[in-house]
């Protein structure tokens, strides 16, 4: 009995959700570790779902992974689990069932989160066990990256030649979150390999077939489904799903009709469902021809409008200064409103907010830039992954995009426990360099979850650099890295030394992208001993604290010598930078200023005498 052979000439009936059944008999831990605690209950799930009418059954083994493993303490259990799985599984089947070793994806929208190297070693891992235990095919469900499916279909085609079903998962119908069409990419992993290509997960049945409404019949390939049982709802601190088992019934039809030849449920779906799909299936062939509906062409457009010059190219052509200016903390704005003015009026070329720095609650900075865009200041709002998920933070972007807000600077945000709220949750959805990633991704015209936007955004994308750090040549590995995600320039963390402005200009002048060199005036010997001894990653040398401690108690003096010493790292910084990004202590603008008016007057003196090495 061959899975493909039977496939040639009926529709096989595949089983539902597993951890569905579990979580509603009470099981509320890691599922894959009840093949070995509770054998005799998963037994019964499967036998429910092959007296329902099931062909095929899978494993339970979904995450019975190194990784995902890990998060329980059994990453040592890996081949015991998988081996259990198949065993129960075998003592289930009939002599007419299909067993799938499961094999689920690790990576979801976060592409980026485990390296490739990982999911390789780990896949083989979970696939060597499987094999030896004498599965009929094997499944890879739940693939919402494609570069992670293709790459253990390609390990699995080379180590076995049974069937191999390859099903991806999408958030938005016809299209997966890197913006590859559903039909594209199950032609590709049919060529890759897959002897069954098909969906499942994420979505119901109606946005199941809409998808593969898009999708023509392969030609050495069959097509599959596994639809989630409906949308989730959320109640008493669980996501529940309908109980609406005759509604599969009534659309097991229109699958048949879009060429599947294995159908089966995922979330939520029960052995009732798939009796509804057996029943309304039972002696229908599959189809063999089909006509596919063409996909509506789409036209991303350009936000180009009134757009100013982008500040790479700004800083690309001349020395430029950018001065940051914390949204206040209260709900008086006319002191901020006050200080970007002066900063504009000074030479600032942009009025750079922080989100809600050090984690505590500001007025929101995409309010305050476009109150001071109004006034014909340019702002660059921060974003951070702390505060917002992933949705928020694309309706944030979104709403700047509307908002004309074009220059933004990507970082992760300081953790909650530093701010006024330390027992609130950081969210950290995504990394900096997810976040940056995903900037440029509606820069393309296309949201996190690959769904066309109908307009290209327009924005900069600014990075952090902490050049403060024990191994700058890690630091500026991760700003490749970041060079890599899409950023346009990096903004550095503020620099207190000459000696460190010429190790930094020298460690990243390869980097081929513009560098706004972070410079901030002390205000007295008590900020910079704060600064020296508190804040992590920076060092004040010894004479720059002798002359701040040789002040001290004097409010103008310590004013002065802080503007003084800070004029001596412009003059070194205008030598070896073109970007200088000045920011602003404690709301004292006119400090900053003053600094502004310095550096563009020392930058018209110098003209075009500048180092060769000048980091662009």
């Amino acid at each position: 009995m061959n899975l493909l052979e039977e496939m040639k000439n009926r529709i096989l009936i595949g089983d539902g959700a597993m951890g569905t059944l579990l979580y509603s008999y009470g099981s509320d831990q890691c599922f894959e570790e009840l093949n070995l605690s509770q054998p005799n209950h998963i037994q019964q799930i499967h036998q429910a779902y092959i007296e329902a009418g099931a062909d095929v059954i899978q494993t339970n083994t979904y995450g019975a992974n190194y990784h995902k493993l890990e998060r329980y303490g059994l990453e040592e259990k890996v081949k015991e689990i998988n081996t259990a799985a198949v065993k129960n599984a075998k003592a289930a089947a009939g002599e007419h069932t299909f067993i799938l070793g499961t094999i689920g994806g690790i990576r979801s929208f976060r592409p980026q989160s485990i390296d490739i190297t990982e999911i390789k070693r780990t896949f083989r891992e979970q696939l060597y066990c499987l094999l030896l235990e004498g599965v009929d095919g094997l499944l890879f469900e739940t693939y919402y990256d494609f570069e992670e499916l293709a790459a253990v279909i390609e390990i699995a085609r080379k180590e076995t030649d049974l069937p191999i079903v390859a099903h991806i998962s999408v958030q938005d119908p016809d299209v997966m979150q890197s913006g590859k069409p559903v039909a594209e990419a199950l032609l590709e992993l049919e060529q890759l390999g897959a002897d069954v290509v098909g969906l499942n997960c994420r979505q119901g049945p109606f946005h199941m077939i809409k998808s593969l409404e898009q999708v023509p019949l392969p030609k050495k390939a069959y097509l599959s489904c596994y639809p989630n049982a409906s949308l989730p709802s959320y109640s008493e601190g669980s996501l529940q799903y309908s109980n609406n088992a005759d509604y599969f019934g009534e659309v097991a039809p229109a699958f048949r009709e879009q060429g599947v030849r294995l159908l089966g449920g995922c979330c939520g779906t029960t052995p009732d469902h798939v009796r509804s799909f057996s029943q309304a299936l039972k002696g229908l062939t599959p189809v063999t021809e089909k006509k596919v509906e063409k996909a509506e062409k789409i036209i991303l457009r350009s936000h180009q409008k009134d757009l100013p010059e982008p500040l790479t190219d700004i800083v690309r052509a001349r020395k430029s200064v950018i001065v940051e200016l914390d949204p206040p903390k209260k709900l008086h704005t006319d002191k901020f409103i006050e200080g970007a003015k002066a900063l504009n009026a000074a030479g600032a070329d942009a009025v750079t907010l922080a989100d809600n720095s050090l984690a505590s609650p500001r007025i929101s900075n995409d309010s305050l830039g476009y109150l001071i865009k109004q006034q014909g200041v340019r702002p660059l709002v921060h974003l951070t992954c702390r505060d917002r998920n992933l949705i928020g933070l694309q309706s944030h972007l979104m709403g700047l995009h509307t908002l004309g807000l074009h220059d933004i600077l990507a970082v992760t945000g300081d953790p909650t426990k530093v701010g006024d709220f330390p027992g609130a949750a950081s969210v950290y959805d995504v990394s900096s360099f997810e976040l940056i990633e995903m900037i440029q991704q509606l820069n393309n015209g296309m949201s996190m979850s690959g769904k066309d936007l109908g307009e290209k955004a327009s924005f900069t994308i600014g990075a952090a650099f902490n050049p403060n750090v024990r191994s700058i040549e890690r630091a500026v590995q991760r700003l490749e890295k970041k060079i890599t995600a899409g950023a346009d320039y990096f903004m550095s963390q503020p620099v207190f030394s000459e000696e460190k402005l010429i190790e930094t200009a020298d460690s990243v002048k390869g980097l081929g992208k513009p560098v706004y060199i972070g410079l901030m005036p002390l205000t007295s010997s008590k900020n910079a001993d704060f600064l020296h001894n508190e804040v992590p990653g920076i060092k004040l040398t010894e004479q720059v604290r002798d002359r701040m401690a040789a002040v001290s108690g004097d409010r103008e003096k310590s004013y002065q010598e802080g503007l003084a010493i800070t004029k001596s790292l412009i003059d070194t910084a205008l030598d070896l930078f073109n970007g200088i990004y000045l920011i602003t202590p404690f709301m004292r603008y006119e400090m900053t200023a003053e600094l502004t008016r310095y550096a563009n007057e020392q930058a018209a003196k110098r003209g075009g005498n500048q180092r060769a090495h000048i980091i662009h």
